[in-house]
């Protein structure tokens, strides 16, 4: 029989309310308005001037060409550093569950760059960056758009690497070593394991690795901002940046405009989450 005086029932109401509390206030309405002041000429969120329907929109795809170029800007750099931070956090997993000397020193280090913020990575990164090109090429980071992608291709890999590290290692350790043992002893090669054992068993891993990577690339803002700020000439602004500068950097009759690609963010990045989402379920599944 079931206990109907389960205490996690009875009290689940009162732990969950704060939260849903705090949810609602701080993210569900305001979300909803900001949907709603696409859809007008405001200026401040108590002085909206009327509904101009899906004018915003229509302005951010066909006035404003720096959107459209950000929009582009971010997507190459979301796909670049999906790859390069997950292939580069796999290899250091896999290194380190060998049971090296000083593993958790090196788990450590490697992990850090997580902690610093991102305004402080980006300044830190564009002292080292212009240092290097300063003293071979004469240029600094803002001289060239391929010197600022790759700078925020390297920043962004040297701040989510250790991060997706700690999870595939759990997901590493979490493969029964007799499984290893078994296929080791029929004769598997090293190769063969890791493809047909250790990466369909950390799938999981994976899963939440490339989610977290793209959604942490894709809404880049502080990074971008210390780094670039877009230079030179907006071509290395990326589309959180972009919005901030729209709305704040243009006058009032911008503001709906900026709210639009604000929600026409949302969107992509919710549907692009939810499209990985379902792949790589897929494939643990299948795995």
């Amino acid at each position: 029989m079931k206990n109907e005086n389960n205490p996690l029932k009875k009290y689940f109401p009162i732990f969950v309310l704060p939260t849903l509390v705090c949810f609602v206030l701080f993210f569900l309405i305001p979300f909803i308005i900001g949907i709603v002041l696409s859809f007008t000429n405001f200026t401040t969120v108590t002085d909206i001037k009327g509904f101009v329907g899906f004018q915003n929109y229509i302005k951010a795809f066909t006035t404003d060409k720096e959107f459209l170029h950000a929009l582009g800007f971010t997507s190459l750099f979301t796909l670049v550093s999906i790859v390069t931070v997950n292939i580069f956090a796999f290899v250091l997993a896999l290194l380190l569950t060998k049971g090296l000397k000083g593993t958790n020193f090196f788990r450590s280090i490697f992990f850090m760059p997580n902690l610093i913020g991102g305004i402080v990575l980006g300044y830190i990164w564009n002292l080292l960056i212009n240092g290097l090109l300063l003293k071979y090429f004469g240029e600094d980071i803002s001289f060239k758009t391929e010197y600022g992608f790759w700078g925020l291709v390297v920043l962004t890999n040297w701040q989510l690497i250790g991060y997706m590290m700690v999870i595939y290692i759990a997901g590493l350790q979490s493969i029964p070593d007799d499984m290893l043992e078994a296929a080791q002893i029929d004769g598997a090669s090293s190769l063969t394991i890791l493809f047909k054992i250790k990466i369909p068993m950390v799938m999981p891993s994976i899963t939440i690795c490339m989610f977290l990577t793209l959604s942490n690339s894709f809404k880049m803002f502080d990074q971008n901002l210390a780094l670039t700020a877009g230079a030179p000439e907006k071509s290395t602004e990326m589309l959180a940046l972009n919005i901030y500068q729209t709305f704040y950097n243009r006058n009032a009759n911008w503001h709906g405009v900026a709210q639009a690609k604000a929600t026409i963010f949302f969107i992509i990045v919710a549907v692009i989450a939810f499209l990985q989402l379902k792949l790589t379920n897929r494939k643990e599944i299948e795995s």
